[in-house]
C-alpha cells in the first residue's frame, strides 16, 4: 500500500496554519474578508492550499506588526509588486501617523507625570488633582 505524502502544493488548513504560525480561525477570517483565497472543496476530502498561501499569511502578519490595518494590507496586496511608489507613499503615511501617535502618547505621559507630582506634593488636599482634572468639563 502506497501512502501519498503531501507536497508543497497541497496543504490542508491545519498544515497551512502551522506553517504560517497562525490558528485555523485566522485563516478562515482572512478568507471571509478577502485577504486569502479559499480553494474549492473537492467532493471528497479536504481543501488544499497552495504553498504561496503561507507566504501571503506571513506577509499579512509582518504588515500588521508594522502597524498596517487589515484594510490597508488589502490595499497593499491589490497594488502588488509593480507599484513601489504607491506602496512607499502608504508606508510614509503610516510612519507619519505613528509619529503623531508617539507625540500624543508622550504628551499624555508628561501630563500624567505632572498630575502624579501634584498629588505627591499636595499632601492631604481636599480634592485629588487627578480627579479634579478628569472631572473638569474642559478636559
Amino acid at each position: 500500500m502506497t501512502i501519498k505524502s503531501q507536497t508543497n502544493e497541497d496543504l490542508t488548513i491545519g498544515r497551512l496554519a502551522r506553517a504560517a504560525g497562525v490558528n485555523i480561525e485566522t485563516i478562515r477570517y482572512y478568507q471571509r474578508i478577502g485577504l486569502l483565497d479559499e480553494p474549492s472543496k473537492p467532493i471528497q476530502g479536504y481543501r488544499k492550499y497552495p504553498v504561496e498561501s503561507t507566504d501571503r499569511i506571513k506577509f499579512i502578519k509582518r504588515a500588521q506588526q508594522l502597524g498596517f490595518s487589515l484594510r490597508e494590507i488589502q490595499e497593499l496586496i491589490e497594488l502588488g509588486d509593480g507599484h513601489c511608489g504607491d506602496v512607499m507613499q502608504r508606508a510614509q503615511d503610516k510612519r507619519e501617523k505613528i509619529e503623531t501617535q508617539i507625540n500624543d502618547l508622550k504628551a499624555l505621559h508628561d501630563m500624567l507625570g505632572t498630575l502624579i507630582n501634584q498629588c505627591r506634593s499636595g499632601g492631604n488636599q481636599h480634592q485629588c488633582p487627578i480627579v479634579k482634572v478628569l472631572s473638569s468639563p474642559d478636559s
